[in-house]
């Protein structure tokens, strides 16, 4: 018998005979997708198909119950998408059913061998022992490589320790990536140079199929610091190639883009922490862009806290990875920031700071905030 993991789901249900009704038909679902008096006895009903674990009510007071489904390696077959496919494919269309958590087996996490680097290479590439990061972006979409350059540079000047590409910045005509990238990664290392500073460019390497390996990989070569993907654009298991290919040494920023509804409902989708926390400490990820809250997007402070703790908590020996929030931050919400996440966040602050009339001195301003 191969080992078995366990995703437990929250399922929208009137009563518990409603609810362990529902539960049966995930596990049918995400296994053999027949009707069960259809399942073939032996092997497959006794090791392929979906097994209600527990069910209890829910104890945060939606009207339905938790229902925790093992599945067998043998669902997966070694094959990451597979494992996604189990967790939440075909039951993801329907309604009142959002994943809560996930508990992977020891063979989840030989295919998954996650961060390479997490918070604490992050820091140590920064050239710092503790305490929180700071990241920018170089936006928006439409400049010329050399405004975007002059932008990278004043950014790492002022101190940023990461200083990444705006997710919308691919491959345009104003800025083409083999162009930009050369550009900041020169202007990046020039402004380090005067300041004394380990700050390391990050370019966007989001892409067709065919592109992002490479592309990541001719950062790597060309003297980036790390690489930002949005993996809900790319697939999840590009990341995890990434982090699982031992001739790739950066860290790996994943950007939220295309992610929202995987998250904003409380009764569909996934639960914030498992979203941006566990699935991306298993794709690999090192750190993970998300939105703040209080920013220009609709998370809330408890959700916030619920990626922070997913992103740490032991999960199977993975390394913790750094929260990356983002989406409307200003320099006065720095204090309150501090207050929820302590030492172990990456803060990301951009339009703020490029509205303000002296780039350099706005940075320098973030930063001894952030360590006073």
């Amino acid at each position: 018998m191969a080992a078995r993991f366990t995703v437990t789901y929250f399922v929208a249900a009137d009563d518990a005979a409603e609810a362990k009704m529902r539960a049966l038909d995930i596990a049918l679902e995400q296994t053999v997708e027949i009707p069960r008096n259809a399942v073939p006895t032996g092997y497959v009903e006794d090791e392929i198909l979906g097994r209600l674990e527990a069910l209890e009510e829910d104890p945060a007071g939606r009207r339905g119950h938790l229902a925790t489904i093992s599945y067998s390696e043998d669902d997966v077959g070694g094959d990451f998408p597979q494992f996604l496919n189990i967790v939440f494919g075909n039951s993801s269309i329907k309604p009142g059913l959002r994943v809560e958590a996930i508990s992977p087996s020891s063979g989840i996490i030989e295919m998954c061998p996650g961060p390479r680097h997490g918070i604490a290479g992050l820091r140590a590439r920064a050239g710092i022992d503790a305490g929180p990061l700071v990241m920018s972006a170089i936006k928006p979409a439409g400049l010329s490589t050399a405004a975007l350059a002059r932008l990278a540079h004043d950014f790492a000047l002022g101190g940023m320790h990461y200083v990444k590409d705006d997710h919308g910045l691919v491959n345009q005509r104003t800025a083409p990536f083999d162009e930009r990238l050369k550009a900041c990664i020169e202007a990046v290392g020039e402004a380090s140079a005067k300041s004394g500073r380990n700050t390391s460019f990050v370019p966007n390497v989001t892409g067709p199929a065919t592109a992002v390996i490479e592309r990541a990989k001719q950062a790597e070569e060309a003297g980036a610091g790390a690489v930002m993907i949005a993996p809900a654009l790319t697939g999840y298991d590009a990341v995890r190639t990434l982090a699982a290919d031992r001739s790739f040494t950066l860290p790996i920023v994943s950007h939220p883009a295309f992610s929202g509804a995987n998250v904003i409902s409380s009764g569909a989708g996934f639960a914030h922490g498992v979203f941006f926390g566990t699935l991306h400490r298993l794709m690999g990820a090192d750190a993970v862009i998300y939105p703040n809250f209080g920013g220009r997007f609709g998370f809330t402070r408890d959700e916030c806290l619920s990626i922070a703790n997913a992103c740490s908590v032991e999960l199977s020996g993975l390394k913790a990875i750094a929260v990356a929030p983002g989406g409307g931050m200003t320099l006065n919400r720095v204090p309150e920031m501090r207050e929820v996440y302590g030492n172990d966040v990456m803060y990301l602050v951009g339009g703020a700071l490029l509205q303000e009339p002296n780039l350099v001195d706005a940075c320098q301003r973030l930063v001894a905030s952030i360590h006073e």
